[in-house]
């Protein structure tokens, strides 16, 4: 070989190729596993997205155009999204806020929050229009008042539980993988769902899921579930549907979600914080400041609905939404997950 085809030192002192990490079949079904979706580029989230699916590891915001026609932002008013999750809302909030608008971001997720940060960060939104602070929505006001702000301009609550937090099986919240049985929003506080099932007695367990999930079947699930330890979320799943061997697939899929979604709220005790944030809701808003809130169950949307209809009739809101709104059949279609949302909406009364 002539010495001006010899390889440079450079290349031969070249970084070994390392392989990326393999998994087994074609579509692994393991939430680590799915390396493609994690960080990934473009074209393999979009190829993910038309298949119907969120991306493992994040999470497609709900209705944007409808709580952008509800908030209308515009440059310099100040926003609270007061369920930051993955951002989607925020992001697209952040940008017509600017110039000289910024945003409130709330969360009691010290697992998913500080990736959010990073990642709105990234994109150019620094300190002086973002500042995101671990608390779930019911501390809305202390928020606002340590930042001397004495009301936003809009305010939005996403009351759904974030696709991060369904497809991770260590959170414990979806039945879709096997992980341990917790739910909480927060895992430094709190108990389990596995120890507050073994500690809630039948009666007790009978009302947790009339009252957190219309459970048909309350009575009898009670009685086989109460005080009883379940370790992981297939355990329980398989006990829900041995206790009700007569249902179908189908059924016996939504009455397990049922069960999951009556543990999840009172593991992290949703409702009385749901209670007091729409108390204080007014008090956060500026005159004429407008809220919007998404709703995924009917007793989050019983609870908006009454605070929003007394509020207007005392005078509180000018304007609240006259009927719920929903997906369009579209965004069901592309986003399964958005098929339960609603959205009601109300204004703050400027006198």
């Amino acid at each position: 070989m002539p010495e001006d085809n010899l390889p440079t030192p450079s290349a031969t002192a070249a970084t070994p190729h390392v392989r990326r990490k393999r998994y087994s079949g074609k579509n692994p079904r393991r939430f680590e596993e799915k390396y493609k979706e994690h960080g990934s580029d473009a074209a393999t989230l979009a190829k993910v997205i038309a298949s119907g699916k969120t991306p493992a590891g994040t999470h497609r915001p709900i209705m944007v155009p409808e709580i952008l026609a509800v908030l209308a932002p515009q440059p310099g008013e100040i926003a609270a999204d007061c369920t930051l999750g993955y951002g989607g809302h925020t992001q697209e909030l952040l940008a017509r806020l600017a110039p000289g608008g910024r945003l409130v971001g709330l969360d009691t997720d010290p697992i998913e929050l500080p990736k959010t940060v990073e990642r709105l960060q990234a994109l150019g939104f620094g300190e002086d229009v973002f500042t995101a602070h671990r608390t779930n929505y019911a501390g809305l006001p202390q928020v606002l008042t340590g930042l001397g702000i004495e009301g936003a301009d809009m305010i939005l609550a996403d009351l759904g539980i974030s696709s991060m937090q369904i497809d991770d099986p260590t959170r414990g919240f979806s039945v879709k993988l096997d992980g341990p049985l917790d739910m909480r929003m927060n895992p430094q506080r709190g108990v389990p769902a596995s120890v507050l099932l073994q500690k809630t007695k039948t009666d007790d367990l009978a009302r947790m899921l009339e009252l957190n999930a219309d459970e048909p079947n309350a009575v009898k699930l009670s009685l086989t579930l109460a005080e009883q330890h379940y370790a992981t979320t297939r355990q329980l799943a398989e006990a829900i549907r041995a206790t009700l061997p007569y249902l179908g697939k189908e059924d016996a899929d939504l009455t397990v979600r049922r069960v999951f979604q009556a543990l999840r709220i009172a593991v992290n005790d949703e409702f009385s914080a749901l209670d007091m944030f729409l108390r204080n809701l007014p008090f956060c808003l500026k005159p004429g400041g407008r809220v919007a809130i998404l709703t995924f169950h009917s007793g989050e949307d019983r609870r908006v609905k009454k605070a929003f209809d007394a509020g207007y009739y005392d005078g509180t809101y000018s304007d609240i939404a006259k009927s719920v709104g929903r997906p369009t059949p579209e965004e069901q279609h592309s986003n399964p997950r958005s098929a339960p949302a609603k959205l009601r909406w109300a204004v703050r009364a400027k006198a």
